[in-house]
């Protein structure tokens, strides 16, 4: 096996090499308005310093949000071009799974990401292997009461501290962290998309994007 993991649902561009054992290169970088600029030479690096050529990539990973529209898209096109042209399989992942396998808790937790608007993308952990509900967007203060007392892990937490007292790193999205509980789930009999911990490599966007096409506009071509 060997897994080529990205994800820009968040504003970390990230992207890993795994053998099925460990990581084997790894590289992130946090800008959330140059996701589409910054991807494609961290995949050149990481490549580059494992030795290897994207011809030898056996499968691929993507973080699938839930994100913003825009950052969202770009990890989920490139796996998807990459998957095409090499034939190889690509396997989507909850982006929230990535941020709770690399906290490594024991116990019950949160998972927030900065969704803008003053609002954040979540979700509940048994551990940090286990989600136990699906992915869902709020204001921090809607759900301050529900998760008190729970760590939360990624962005939010340190965003809204007062909703969120409890704030546990890692604050962004790693890819590495993404590929190793890929690399855990193929070895356990999983496939893409076939509900044994892999998702369809789709967007979950959870709302609608800002842009939307205008309504009653005005016909300015003659009929």
């Amino acid at each position: 096996m060997l897994l080529l993991a990205v994800d820009t649902a968040t504003p970390a561009v990230t992207v890993a090499l795994h053998d099925g054992v460990s990581v084997l290169a790894a590289e992130s970088q946090v800008d959330a308005r140059r996701h589409g600029e910054l991807l494609l030479p961290a995949v050149d690096r990481v490549l580059d310093r494992a030795g290897l050529a994207l011809g030898a990539v056996t499968d691929l990973v993507v973080g699938v949000g839930p994100g913003p529209y825009t950052g969202l898209r770009v990890g989920l096109v490139t796996a998807a071009a990459f998957g095409s042209t090499l034939g190889v399989p690509v396997h989507g992942l909850c982006t929230l799974d990535g941020l709770a396998y690399a906290a490594q808790l024991d116990g019950p937790f949160v998972v927030a990401t900065d969704a803008r608007r003053k609002e954040v993308y979540w979700a509940r952990y048994a551990d940090s292997r286990t989600r136990l509900t699906e992915p869902a967007v709020d204001r921090p203060a809607d759900i301050a009461a529900e998760l008190a007392g729970l760590p939360v892990v990624g962005a939010g937490g340190v965003l809204y501290p007062d909703a969120f007292p409890d704030a546990r790193t890692p604050e962004h999205q790693s890819a590495a962290a993404l590929a190793s509980l890929a690399a855990e789930r193929l070895a356990a009999g999983g496939a893409a998309g076939d509900g044994e911990g892999f998702l369809p490599a789709l967007p979950l966007y959870l709302r609608r994007p800002d842009a939307q096409v205008p309504k009653n506009y005005k016909v300015v071509t003659p009929k």
